[in-house]
């Protein structure tokens, strides 16, 4: 009889780690919500969850995580696995999956946040039925994760679309941005941080018609018609805590305004349906990261699994 598919996954995020263990069906088994403080205590805590939880039920048979970054990707280089230049404090250059192996003793699989919740919407959400598409997400950061025939696209390392440098919005001259590297690149000049130096208030609290709406939705465009340009998705999901439901009306008719009626494919395309919000739920980074982690031993996706709620919240999970 064959050995029971356990299957871990890591949700890690710059304020907390989401982790479970769910079966072959998707049917979580075990979890817990652990603090995002230093990497000693997280990552400790996170080894603790899956040392416990596997007494109880049994080895691993995967375990993979989908983390904030940027990360090392490349299973060739020399710090592959690790956290590398990030601007979280005190994550910089932190081994992340070295130090999960020293108590997990199961393959692992390292992907970016972005990259898993695009799984989950894949699999639940406003990509299902989808061979290529965008995900980004614009809350603490910007990320885009990108699925191309089906799977997350790696390369020589993930993509990292959110440091791209892009037009200034109309009457945005000012604005020095506030990306650590690199100033007034898109994430340094459209982030929720980014919004709340401009305008000194919390985009949230920001009225529906304030200026500030339209500035951000040229920037989000902008990023858009960069993504449709080199792509080609048949979608682009658009999430996190900046995206207001007013948010996608603005940003459909700034995208149309910059395609500028190039390309005859793209005339006709249904902005309602290319630009879509994401419907996977709150959990979709965790279940994208399950999904992988059955993807490593089985190397088929779980299309068969229900949607799973294993935690129900309607924070912010991503940070670039």
């Amino acid at each position: 009889m064959n050995a029971p598919l356990l299957l871990g996954g890591i949700e890690a995020g710059g304020t907390k780690f989401l982790c479970a263990v769910a079966d072959r069906d998707g049917a979580i088994l075990a979890e817990t919500r652990i603090a995002t403080t230093t990497p000693a205590e997280t990552l400790g805590a996170a080894s603790r969850f899956f040392r416990d939880a596997q007494h109880v039920h049994g080895d691993l048979s995967a375990l993979s995580v989908g983390s904030f970054g940027p990360l090392s990707l490349n299973p060739l280089a020399a710090d592959y696995g690790y956290i590398t230049s990030t601007p979280k404090p005190g994550w910089e250059n932190v081994d992340l999956l070295g130090h999960l192996r020293q108590t997990i003793d199961a393959p692992m699989t390292l992907d970016t946040d972005v990259n898993c919740a695009a799984v989950g919407e894949r699999l639940f959400g406003s990509g299902q039925g989808l061979d290529s598409f965008c995900y980004i997400t614009i809350g603490t950061g910007i990320g885009v994760g990108l699925l191309i025939g089906g799977a997350p696209h790696g390369g020589a390392n993930h993509p990292e679309a959110g440091h791209i440098a892009v037009p200034r919005a109309p009457g945005d001259d000012a604005f020095a941005g506030i990306c650590p590297f690199h100033g007034a690149c898109l994430e340094g000049l459209a982030c929720g941080p980014a919004m709340r130096a401009r305008w000194g208030v919390p985009a949230e609290q920001l009225p529906a018609d304030h200026p500030a709406w339209d500035m951000e939705a040229d920037y989000i465009a902008a990023l858009c018609a960069t993504l449709t340009y080199v792509v080609r998705p048949d979608r682009i999901i658009v999430g996190g805590g900046v995206m207001q439901p007013q948010m996608y009306r603005r940003v459909r008719r700034a995208l149309v305004a910059k395609l500028a009626g190039y390309d005859a494919s793209m005339r006709g395309i249904d902005m309602d349906d290319y630009i879509a919000a994401p419907t996977a739920g709150a959990s979709a980074g965790l279940t994208g990261a399950l999904a992988l982690a059955c993807h490593t031993v089985t190397r088929q996706w779980p299309m068969h699994w229900r949607m799973v709620e294993p935690f129900h919240t309607n924070e912010e999970t991503f940070d670039a």
